[in-house]
């Protein structure tokens, strides 16, 4: 039996030591670890200023290939008469009282037409970002979308937004502005 007991105690110090010396070894390369991360560091490149681009410059959007390609995304593909957009004041979403009449006469149109499929196109102006006037454009395509099933229109009514992405009107002026803030209908069938 003592003996048994002596072997356990020779164990046990055995083993401590082993977990010492490891301790003393981790504890060691842990610090050289640490140092040579240290010395390791990428040196990141500082960041360029970028110019501001100047506000003359023709940009892609008003070059005479982009108009063309954005009128001819913005055709209605209507077949059955003209639909007039849905006009907006600057930076609202709420229908004007003026544009009751041409959302009731659109209506009646796509109704007579035998429209299935109807998408509601929002917009918005040049004037503040693009994530602002994202977020504005499908506002108003939503209240449209919201007055023509009021109305009973029985197409299916799907929305979408450019901002001012896709804009109708190119120039400069308080008149093109206010055709870009609208809301643009394009029959699918």
């Amino acid at each position: 039996m003592k003996h048994a007991s002596h072997i356990a105690l020779m164990s046990v110090l055995a083993v401590t030591a082993m977990l010492t010396q490891a301790c003393g070894t981790l504890s060691v390369s842990g610090a050289g670890e640490e140092e040579g991360g240290r010395r390791e560091r990428i040196v990141e490149p500082a960041i360029k200023d970028i110019p501001p681009q100047d506000v003359y410059e023709t940009t892609s959007r008003t070059s005479p290939a982009m108009r063309a390609e954005l009128s001819a995304r913005n055709a209605t593909g209507f077949r059955g008469g003209s639909l007039v957009d849905v006009l907006f004041d600057f930076d609202r979403a709420t229908i004007r009282t003026d544009a009751l009449p041409v959302l009731e006469a659109d209506a009646k149109q796509l109704q007579k037409d035998g429209s299935k499929r109807v998408l509601l196109e929002g917009r918005g102006d040049e004037v503040g970002t693009a994530a602002y006037n994202l977020v504005l454009g499908e506002r108003r395509a939503r209240s449209v979308k919201a007055y023509l099933q009021q109305m009973g229109l029985s197409a299916d009514l799907k929305t979408a937004t450019y901002g001012k992405d896709r804009p109708l009107c190119f120039q400069h002026s308080e008149d093109c502005l206010q055709k870009n803030r609208s809301v643009h209908f394009v029959v699918k069938d």
